[in-house]
């Protein structure tokens, strides 16, 4: 069964959204795609690059520095089972560093959704508005104690590109956002892919990270689609491990930054 979740993972999940943000263009350099114009560029391709050698460290280059010239950084997205295998030891000698590295989780839809069972005093809302991605972004910030005011443009121009494939949701206690998760939709393909989940370490172990992921399985079975795709850290593996994902490969962002 893993192989062949991965096999479909690899066929359908390559690519990007079909649908871009304003502002925000796909460009194909040989065997790799581009993407210009989010809050850091990123490079992805498909399983096996075609390409080795010197070849390969031109192409890396060539990424680096075109993004070096706008004066950004870029992510190259590796997956554990990329060919060739020596491309981790390439993108390093470029000067590109290993972020943290997920776990590739895959869920049937029709084994997740579920109506949400939630902590009392806490609600799911829908949301929409530049105030209420705000508040998503304050509360991403405090959870991972960064700055991550970059969301609120990202998730915004995403709605405004294609409203109809991401659908926001926050859960809500006293009016305050104790936690955030969206779904964003592929269309063309199986595929659904769950973001976000962060969750304000006072709520946690209170099953709202459980209730987002079987309300996006809920309106994503309405869908029709079929499988439900995360980028899962080590504290998201096990409960997704426990609601039947299944774990296909590993991901790990290599970024060079100017």
């Amino acid at each position: 069964m893993i192989r062949g979740l991965l096999n479909v993972y690899d066929q359908q999940m390559r690519g990007v959204p079909p649908r871009p943000a304003a502002g925000v263009s796909h460009e194909k350099d040989g065997p790799v795609l581009r993407v210009v114009g989010e809050h850091r560029g990123l490079v992805t391709g498909p399983r096996d690059l075609g390409i080795e050698g010197a070849a390969l460290d031109k192409l890396i280059a060539r990424q680096r520095d075109f993004f070096a010239a706008r004066g950004e950084a870029v992510e190259w997205k590796t997956r554990g089972h990329d060919h060739p295998e020596d491309i981790v030891e390439r993108l390093v000698k470029a000067g590109f560093q290993a972020e943290e590295t997920e776990t590739v989780m895959i869920g049937l839809v029709a084994e997740t959704a579920a109506e949400p069972v939630l902590p009392a005093g806490v609600v799911l809302r829908e949301v929409h508005s530049l105030a209420d991605l705000r508040r998503i972004a304050a509360m991403e910030s405090q959870v991972w104690e960064t700055d991550m005011g970059w969301l609120v443009d990202d998730l915004a121009a995403r709605l405004a590109a294609a409203p109809d494939d991401l659908t926001v949701l926050v859960a809500e206690a006293d009016g305050q956002v104790v936690s955030a998760a969206w779904l964003a939709y592929r269309p063309g393909t199986e595929f659904a892919s769950l973001w976000g989940g962060s969750t304000l370490a006072s709520w946690r172990g209170k099953g709202i990270y459980r209730a987002l992921v079987a309300e996006r399985a809920r309106r994503a079975a309405s869908r029709g689609v079929r499988y439900l795709q995360v980028d899962a850290s080590d504290e998201s593996r096990p409960i997704l491990t426990r609601l039947g994902f299944h774990a296909v490969t590993t991901t790990t962002p290599y970024v060079w930054a100017p």
